[in-house]
């Protein structure tokens, strides 16, 4: 291939990539908000608090009535939770029966009936520093238990007790089904943490009494920050070292009588993390160096070679994009950034004229490899819904 036509390959290989179709990027706000309603599902809100199911309460016995004429005593188990319905995305409405048996003592005479309790909770997703998840159930209160008697069961002695011992029941219950969700497992069980999720940890170390709550926005920035780390970018970025370089051959110079080999790899990137460069910034920016060694062979009447070093500094951003990803993007340098030491072997490899008309070629096919490797699919483009749904 000639010189002209390699520079006609390269430039159209660089347009290709400038005018590939470009992600739609979102601000953290719409990330951490999608992040939210993907990560809170009705199986997860159920999941959340389903630790109580099958939990046994015991009320009494309880004496009521004028001078203690009546008493009961009343024993149940927490059934399974259900959704009611949800106002929004992340507001949902559960019901939690839970089964009664109620003993009365009357008069000296025993009587039985069979009671059911509902509690209607309101559990909502909120966002919590430093990247949380917390399903926050407000205070159940007596006015959010029903206390249903089956009629059949109700003997005509007992109808003037069912209001004080309806009112006692939802009293009781509201106060033992608080203390459950406040044990400390069920309450871990509606925290999420996500950096420790990702790690592959359930939780990192105790969690607080109080929370930070911050809106999407901070969310979605906080992600970034604690979970867009060097550490995980470099994982991409080292998948590159080794990765071979090969070139030509290339004829060039004057009537094109030197021909031109390359032969080399991709060393260890070196990756370091930028500091935003304003508070409203939502560029989560790296500095890339990727070193490259080289075995450069040019051919005139015989082989002359030569060693070279080249470094190619990137600019690598990290920007969340729909649906729910995060979309890593190289910003290649400039010309004049790219940094190419070229040692010789030998006196008349050092003294040919030829290696300067390849310069050129030589580091845009290098920069072209090295985008190439970074812009693989497999490493650039992370589905966070899809690791969601593996963690949580």
């Amino acid at each position: 291939m000639s010189v002209r036509r390699w520079e006609l390959a390269v430039e159209l290989m660089q347009r290709s990539v400038e005018h590939r179709e470009e992600p739609n990027w979102i601000g953290y706000a719409e990330f951490g908000e999608r992040f939210v309603e993907h990560a809170v599902t009705e199986q997860r809100i159920i999941a959340a608090i389903s630790g109580m199911v099958g939990q046994g309460v015991s009320l009494g016995p309880v004496n009521i009535g004028p001078a203690g004429l009546a008493g009961f005593l009343a024993e149940g188990r927490v059934g399974t939770p259900r959704i009611a319905r949800h106002d929004e995305a992340v507001v949902y409405h559960v019901t939690v029966p839970v089964t009664l048996a109620v003993k009365v003592l009357l008069g000296g005479k025993p009587l039985r009936l069979e009671a059911v309790v509902e509690i209607d909770l309101t559990l909502r997703a909120r966002t919590a520093a430093p990247v949380l998840i917390v399903i926050d159930i407000p205070p159940i209160e007596p006015e959010h238990v029903d206390f249903l008697v089956r009629a059949s069961a109700v003997d005509a002695a007992l109808e003037w007790a069912l209001e004080p011992i309806a009112g006692l029941v939802r009293r009781e219950v509201a106060q033992r089904v608080t203390a459950m969700l406040a044990e400390p497992r069920a309450r871990r069980a509606r925290i999420f943490d996500i950096e420790s999720l990702v790690d592959g940890r359930r939780a990192r170390g105790p969690m607080p009494d109080r929370f930070e709550w911050i809106d999407y926005g901070e969310f979605g920035r906080k992600f970034f920050e604690r979970v867009v780390t060097t550490r995980r970018i470099g994982e991409v970025v080292d998948r590159m070292g080794g990765r071979p370089i090969e070139i030509g051959p290339l004829r060039t110079g004057p009537g094109e009588r030197a021909t031109v080999t390359v032969r080399g790899a991709i060393g260890a990137p070196l990756l370091a993390e930028r500091e935003p460069e304003g508070p409203h910034d939502e560029y989560h920016r790296f500095d890339l160096l990727v070193p490259v060694a080289l075995d450069i062979t040019v051919h005139v009447l015989r082989a002359n070679r030569y060693r070279a070093e080249v470094e190619i500094p990137l600019l690598l951003t990290a920007r969340a994009a729909e649906p729910l990803r995060v979309v890593i993007d190289p910003f290649p340098p400039k010309p004049e950034e790219l940094r190419l030491h070229f040692k010789a072997e030998g006196v008349r490899a050092a003294t040919l004229g030829a290696l300067a008309g390849i310069r050129k070629q030589v580091l845009a096919r290098v920069l072209s490899v090295v985008k190439r490797e970074i812009g693989r699919a497999e490493g650039r483009i992370i589905d966070v819904g899809a690791r969601i749904d593996r963690v949580m």
